[in-house]
């Protein structure tokens, strides 16, 4: 026994897990960074969007304003134009006053004929003046009223400008939170990947004399048959004391970790495509793997590991890593997998 464990010591290096370790870890950050690009995108497309809609109102505003400044300048000068003419009858009503003053203090023979033809336009130029003096307050009113309509303008202008000022200034927000956003995620994603080539160093190291567990890409993987008996899901001793090893990693592990990254230990169960009779304990392949899953969770937390730090999942016979129906592909299959990622 000594003898060949030597020899598995002396097997040349396998560098395929770094590879796939190191190609894993470029994957997830690409992944990250798109989707912080994506979110910012929606942020800023959200943001934008509001902002035309204030945009569109506002210049709405204006130009119902500036249509009721043209009608209030229209009707000013209608005024005015009845104030000149009011004006002139005005002043030919003085005319012919004057002349007719004059016609009665040249003779006596017309006085009376006169002092009817003067009470008869002084009443006229009183009625005229009344006139006048309504059509100047009118115009006095229009003036106000096209006074206020461009102070209003003049608001919803300076209103317009800063909300565009304020927009330029949210974008230009976004834009740096975007960057720090894609800053902070990648040191997130750079730190749990050290802490996960910690673990699985670590575990490679207490479980490197069993042939039966590796490592496949970001994943521990442990043959089924190294855990539980055949259809059950129950640990076996055997299976209870290399999750026992694994736990006291784990722990160590989360020692290290700092408490702002929100890290999660999946254990993953899968089984063979060989279908279950139906007469025992699970009824399907789903059953069984997400009952394993959970098994191997339960002693987990029964170690001392925090159970909001763990999750599980049942995948059947559905995630398959060899193909084929062989008796070894199946073996193959028929796994526990762990992975340290983010919640």
């Amino acid at each position: 026994m000594p003898l060949g464990r030597n020899r598995r010591h002396q097997r040349a290096v396998d560098y395929w897990p770094g590879f796939v370790d190191a190609l894993s870890t470029l994957l997830i950050a690409i992944m990250f960074i798109l989707t912080v690009f994506v979110v910012g995108q929606f942020i800023l497309s959200r943001e934008i969007s509001g902002r035309d809609e204030v945009l569109t109102r506002l210049n709405g505003q204006i130009n119902e304003l500036t249509q009721l400044l043209a009608l209030e300048k229209g009707s000013n000068q209608d005024l005015q134009d009845s104030v000149a003419n009011l004006q002139a009858s005005l002043a030919s009503a003085e005319g012919e006053r004057t002349r007719l003053q004059a016609l009665f203090s040249a003779g006596a023979g017309g006085q009376d004929a006169a002092k009817q033809q003067i009470g008869t336009l002084t009443q006229q130029l009183d009625e005229q003046k009344q006139v006048s003096d309504r059509a100047l307050s009118q115009v006095e009113l229009l003036n106000q009223q096209i006074a206020a309509l461009r102070s209003q303008i003049a608001a919803v202008e300076a209103a317009l400008q800063a909300s565009e000022e304020k927009d330029q200034t949210s974008q230009t927000k976004i834009a740096d939170l975007g960057r720090r956003l894609n800053v902070a995620l990648a040191a997130r994603v750079q730190e749990l990947n050290r802490y996960r080539s910690d673990f699985f160093g670590r575990l490679r190291e207490i479980l490197s004399d069993r042939e039966n567990i590796r490592v496949v890409g970001d994943r521990f993987v442990f043959q089924s048959e190294v855990l539980f008996p055949s259809g059950g899901a129950d640990l076996n001793p055997d299976g209870q004391a290399e999750m026992a090893k694994l736990a006291a990693a784990l722990l160590d592990l989360a020692k290290e970790i700092p408490p702002e990254i929100n890290w999660v230990l999946r254990v993953d169960g899968h089984t063979d495509n060989v279908a279950l009779s139906g007469s025992g304990r699970y009824r399907d392949n789903w059953e069984l793997s997400s009952a394993r899953a959970i098994s191997v969770v339960k002693f987990l937390i029964a170690q001392g590991v925090p159970a909001d730090r763990l999750v599980a999942a049942g995948f059947g016979e559905f995630q398959p890593i060899a193909p084929g129906d062989t008796p070894e592909a199946r073996a193959t299959n028929r796994r526990i997998e762990l992975k340290l990622t983010e919640k």
